[in-house]
């Protein structure tokens, strides 16, 4: 059977691929210690938990509305009230499958064949083929290591055309870390929305910020960019709610209702106990959330300092999310019982079979120089993790 052209010019997600065989080899018996997948290593906090339970209990076990529930999509309303000063009817609100199927909802409501999306690079692995899976163009324009990996607005302006409809906007950043002040990020919003480009904004890792940060949510920017913002946000990160598949998105009406009619015919609704569950995480208590990012910001300090130790080695200090994406290209050439190390795919690999330590190539985000480490893992096993890299590096030659 010959596939379409759609599928076969994509990859299977790469940070999935590497968290499989990384839990491949060590239901082989082999000791892995996973920087691969950006899932927290907490626990959902007990009260989402328990309110899934009563779910069951009351039989709330069929179909809700397409788009969520009522109670939970103002829960979401509410919450980007509170939160981030925005305000979003109830009809201007969605809530999906976790968080990439809104991003993926968004791409196949608002992209026509040949329609353009700027993807800055470093970029999450899937913003590029979910604009190729809805017939669009990904755009990708590479931003510094000097910068922050932040992008400039010469650099947006140089790439922005007629056929221009999008841009993703991602802060706090998977793969980089980076965030965004209002000062960096308004003059780029005002020029997308004067422009008529719709800012898609991930804000996935809201409340995981460090040393003393105030989180920035795009739309709040100005009622301009607010008309020209979706606002991405869900529970997988700040809850520790990674399988309960809980995303949700606020934006201008005519995009939320063409969102919420391509999820009718696809997924229909998302899962009623875990609808539940969310309403819990986002109108009880917070406190959890704080532990685990003080936890969080304490793993960042401690890896940052072993990476600064490796020779070679240079990373900006992460503001936001859980990941540091350190420049490792100082060990590209060298080489190991005679296989030479070209990229940061080939790095990957050897740090995986020879250190049995599962990361994810830069390569998979834009920037091949770097290498993704997730520290949402105990930190005991970051500092085994560490030694391990510390001493494969110190064998290549």
């Amino acid at each position: 059977m010959q596939l379409s052209r759609r599928v076969m010019s994509i990859q299977p997600s790469p940070t999935l691929a590497v968290d499989a065989k990384a839990k491949s080899l060590k239901a082989a018996g082999v000791d892995v210690i996973s920087f691969g997948v950006g899932e927290p290593d907490f626990r959902t906090p007990a009260h989402i938990c328990e309110a899934a339970k009563q779910a069951i209990d009351a039989g709330f076990h069929g179909y809700t509305p397409a788009d969520g529930t009522p109670e939970l999509k103002k829960a979401v309303a509410d919450k980007f009230q509170r939160d981030n000063g925005l305000t979003y009817a109830t009809d201007q609100v969605i809530i999906n499958v976790g968080g990439k199927h809104s991003s993926y909802l968004l791409m196949q409501a608002m992209l026509d064949e040949g329609d353009e999306v700027i993807v800055p690079a470093p970029y999450w692995v899937s913003y590029p083929p979910m604009v190729i899976l809805a017939g669009g163009v990904p755009v990708v324009v590479p931003t510094r290591e000097a910068d922050d990996f932040k992008l400039r607005i010469d650099d947006l302006a140089k790439a922005l055309t007629a056929k221009t409809k999008a841009i993703f906007i991602n802060s706090p950043s998977n793969p980089t870390g980076s965030v965004y002040s209002a000062e960096e990020l308004k003059p780029l919003a005002e020029l997308c929305a004067d422009k008529g480009v719709y800012i898609v904004s991930d804000e996935i890792y809201e409340p995981i910020l460090f040393d003393g940060r105030t989180f920035v949510s795009t739309a709040a920017l100005g009622p301009k960019i607010f008309d020209h913002t979706i606002t991405l946000n869900g529970v997988s990160k700040a809850y520790a709610m990674t399988g309960w598949r809980i995303g949700y998105m606020g934006g201008p009406q005519p995009i939320i209702k063409a969102c919420a009619k391509i999820q009718s015919q696809s997924t229909s609704n998302p899962t009623s106990i875990s609808q539940k569950a969310a309403v819990a995480a986002l109108t009880g208590p917070q406190d959890e959330v704080e532990r685990m990012r003080v936890e969080f910001e304490k793993r960042r300090d401690y890896i940052m300092g072993r990476l600064k130790a490796i020779p070679g080695c240079s990373c900006p200090r992460p503001g936001g999310a859980f990941y540091v994406f350190p420049n490792l290209s100082a060990y590209f050439g060298k080489s190991f019982d005679g296989q030479v190390i070209k990229d940061s795919v080939e790095l990957s690999a050897y740090l995986l079979e020879q250190s049995h330590i599962a990361t994810v190539p830069g390569a998979a985000f834009g920037e091949d120089a770097c290498i993704r480490f997730s520290f949402a893992t105990s930190m005991e096993l970051i500092a085994k993790g560490m030694d391990r890299l510390e001493d494969g590096l110190s064998k290549l030659a």
